[in-house]
């Protein structure tokens, strides 16, 4: 994997631990981020969150993902945006969706499958 490639990968497993992982609620296995915490602060932290988890989509799409992959990245960045926006469901929906795992993992399937083509 070229050096760049690998920065985007590095950056995009940073950015997704820290918006869906960094953090364990004391006592117990329960990992979150700064998503959920971020969608406590009233319109603008969705906004931020949101903004922030594009990052991972454009990295992926830099790397030569395939379009199928990016819309399926997409609709997980809807999905997480729209039903976090809702108040306190939104919240709580952002502890357990972690979409930003999700497109990670996305990214890197269509990344591997790529490589042993």
């Amino acid at each position: 994997m070229p050096e760049e490639s690998h920065a985007r990968v590095s950056r995009a497993e940073e950015l997704a631990d820290l918006l869906d992982s960094r953090f364990t609620l004391p006592g117990t296995s329960w990992r979150f981020g700064l998503d959920p915490l971020l969608g406590l602060v009233p319109g603008v932290g969705d906004v931020v969150s949101s903004g922030l988890s594009l990052v991972i989509l454009f990295d992926a799409k830099r790397q030569g993902c395939s379009r199928g992959t990016l819309a399926r990245m997409a609709l997980n960045l809807t999905i997480d945006a729209a039903i976090g926006a809702v108040p306190i469901l939104g919240d709580v929906f952002d502890f357990a969706y972690k979409a930003n795992k999700r497109n990670l993992r996305l990214m890197q399937a269509d990344l591997e499958s790529r490589r042993r083509a």
